[in-house]
C-alpha cells in the first residue's frame, strides 16, 4: 500500500542530466561483467561463503543436538552469542586481509567442531567461532568490488554477487537436510569445510587476478 501511494514521487527525478545519461552508458552490463578477468571466481567464492553461512545458521543447532547431545537450549545461546559478538572483530585492516582472517577464524570453527572429545564446549565453541568468522566476509567482498574491478563495472558485479549469494543460500542448505536425513547431521562441520576451502581458491585466485 505504501509503495502503491508513493509512486508519483518515482516521477519527480525523470529526467537525468546529460553527465548522468553517459555515465550510465559507460556502465557494463551483466554479460559485459561475466567477461571481466576474476569475476567468474569471485561469483563462485561468494556463492560457497553464502552456503556454508546459511548452513552453519539453519543447520546448528540441529547439529549440536543431534551429533553432540547439547541441549536445544544451550545450542540456541551459543549460535546468539556467536552473532552477538561477530560484529566487533572487524578492524581497518582492509577487505582482503579481513576476508582471510574471517576464513581462518572459521577454520577454526570447523576444527572446534570435529574434534573427537566428549567435552560439549568444544563443539560449542566451534559454531561461535564460526559466526565470528563469517562477520567480515560479507561486506568485505562487496566493499570490495569497486576497487577490485572499477567503479563503472562494480553496479553489474555486485548485481550477479547477490545473484549468486541467494542461489547460495537457497539450494545448499536443503542439500545437506538430504545429508542429514539420509546419512549424518554429524557431517555438518566436512560440508562447511569444503565450502570453505573452495571460498578460499576462488576468492585468493580473484585477488590475484585484479592486482
Amino acid at each position: 500500500l505504501i509503495l502503491f501511494v508513493t509512486l508519483p514521487i518515482w516521477k519527480v527525478n525523470k529526467k537525468e542530466t546529460a553527465q548522468e545519461e553517459k555515465a550510465e552508458e559507460e556502465m557494463v552490463g551483466i554479460k559485459g561483467a561475466l567477461k571481466i578477468k576474476g569475476v567468474p571466481n569471485l561469483l563462485l567464492g561468494f556463492f560457497s561463503y553464502c552456503a556454508l553461512e546459511s548452513a552453519v545458521i539453519l543447520w546448528g543447532s540441529s547439529y549440536l543436538v543431534g551429533a553432540k547431545g547439547i541441549s536445544a537450549e544451550r545450542a540456541a545461546a551459543g549460535i546468539t552469542l556467536g552473532r552477538f559478538l561477530a560484529g566487533f572483530i572487524t578492524e581497518k585492516m582492509g577487505d582482503h586481509k579481513m576476508i582471510r582472517l574471517g576464513i581462518a577464524i572459521i577454520l577454526v570453527g570447523c576444527i572446534g567442531m570435529l574434534l573427537p572429545v566428549s567435552i560439549d564446549e568444544f563443539a560449542l565453541f566451534g559454531l561461535v567461532i564460526m559466526g565470528l568468522g563469517c562477520a567480515p566476509i560479507y561486506p568485505s567482498i562487496i566493499h570490495a568490488t569497486p576497487s577490485n574491478f572499477g567503479e563503472k563495472n562494480s553496479q553489474a558485479i555486485i548485481g550477479i554477487q547477490m545473484a549468486s549469494a541467494y542461489v547460495g543460500s537457497t539450494f545448499m542448505p536443503p542439500l545437506f537436510g538430504l545429508i542429514a536425513n539420509h546419512i549424518s547431521v554429524g557431517l555438518l562441520p566436512v560440508y562447511v569445510l569444503f565450502f570453505l576451502i573452495l571460498m578460499f581458491f576462488m576468492l585468493e585466485k580473484t585477488f590475484k587476478l585484479v592486482k
